[in-house]
């Protein structure tokens, strides 16, 4: 079992994940306090969340949450006209949105013509959402699968690490949920920890992935970035089904943190 593992599973037994986690917090905002102010000091112009809500979205490093954030929009855009071609007037929900620091740079890549929405169960960033990003249309919503959008509403949904908080029972709902609002030939972009993850996995947890279960480290709030989930493979592809799955992109192995695969499924495309 790695190091890592090891400590999880004994923070998550003790009741103490949630204590480690706001130390973590602590420590990154006294870490990165100069590199902040600094980027505060030369960019007045950008607008940003309270630290903790970007920790709780990314890492409490404001030049990384802010330019990170927008070559990510850029790589996505890109994948977005890959699979489902130069297109006007997208309609594109980010499900799980945060503080908004994907769907903030969307227009800049996809035009001024997109029309722009975000949805997530955290009240104080959908308030500070509404407050910041007028050119967006925010609703809050619960952790049970529900929106209030109608059947076939958005050409794309996207959700970045968002699966990668929920159960079993989260994950079969929510996706009916989003496969409900995606419009016919719209496309579905979602992140998960993947077989890049096994090497942080405990023998038992390892073994029940490669048998193609996802699997949980719960003891923690639902929801929370404390919440663990990890998707194999065959559990994604037979979550995603009836869509097609058009593209799934395995993050490479890395000896640091590991990264999350990419998969895109499209409704109704063969």
């Amino acid at each position: 079992m790695s190091l890592r593992a090891t400590i999880s599973h004994l923070l998550r037994s003790t009741g103490l994940m949630h204590t480690a986690d706001l130390i973590r917090y602590r420590s990154q905002q006294i870490k990165n306090l100069g590199r902040n102010q600094l980027f505060k000091k030369q960019h007045p112009e950008v607008v940003l969340p309270p630290d903790y809500l970007i920790y709780e979205s990314f890492q409490l490093d404001y030049k990384k949450y802010y330019s990170d954030s927008q070559e990510t929009a850029r790589e996505m855009t890109e994948l977005f006209r890959q699979v489902i071609g130069p297109r006007g007037g997208l309609r594109i929900l980010d499900w799980g949105c945060g503080p908004g620091r994907i769907i903030r740079h969307m227009k800049h890549f996809l035009g001024s013509d997109c029309k722009l929405y975000g949805t997530d169960y955290n009240k104080e960033t959908i308030k500070w959402c509404r407050d910041n990003l007028s050119e967006i249309e925010f609703n809050l919503n619960t952790l049970e699968p529900s929106l209030p959008y109608e059947d076939n509403s958005f050409d794309i949904i996207y959700g970045i690490s968002i699966f990668t908080h929920l159960s079993s029972d989260m994950h079969d709902g929510w996706m009916k949920e989003l496969k409900r609002v995606l419009a016919p030939g719209g496309m579905l972009y979602l992140t998960c920890q993947g077989n890049a993850f096994k090497k942080i996995l405990t023998p038992d947890e390892k073994a029940h992935f490669e048998r193609g279960d996802l699997v949980i480290r719960g003891n923690v709030t639902e929801g929370h970035r404390t919440y663990s989930a990890f998707q194999p493979p065959r559990f994604m592809e037979n979550l995603f089904a009836p869509l097609a799955v058009v593209k799934h992109i395995e993050a490479p192995e890395s000896e640091s943190k590991p990264l999350q695969d990419i998969w895109i499924a499209c409704k109704g495309c063969r």
